[in-house]
């Protein structure tokens, strides 16, 4: 395999990680927007669904959604580097 060829492979499984991790982050803004609205709430543990504090739940969610946010963000610097990297490669 060639270099462009191992960073065309690596770019796109960032993007499809990116676009994973963004599909995660909008499940949780929609999670988030509804347990906001409710006075009782669940949560999915294993195979089973248990009744959660709603404000426990909102502390949960809002830390995923921060931590998806970092996420997406490492994978978008991630795939510059390579994009850069690719531009260097097809320039030799």
């Amino acid at each position: 395999m060639t270099d462009e060829q191992l960073l065309e492979q690596n770019l796109q499984g960032f993007h499809l990680q990116r676009q994973a991790f963004q599909a995660q982050l909008i499940e949780t803004e929609s999670a988030l927007e509804e347990v906001e609205k409710t006075k009782q709430a669940y949560k999915i543990v294993g195979n089973i669904m248990v009744a959660a504090s709603p404000k426990e739940l909102l502390e949960e969610l809002a830390q995923k959604k921060e931590m998806l946010k970092i996420r997406i963000a490492n994978l978008e610097k991630q795939e510059t580097k390579i994009r850069e990297k690719m531009q260097d490669v097809l320039k030799k």
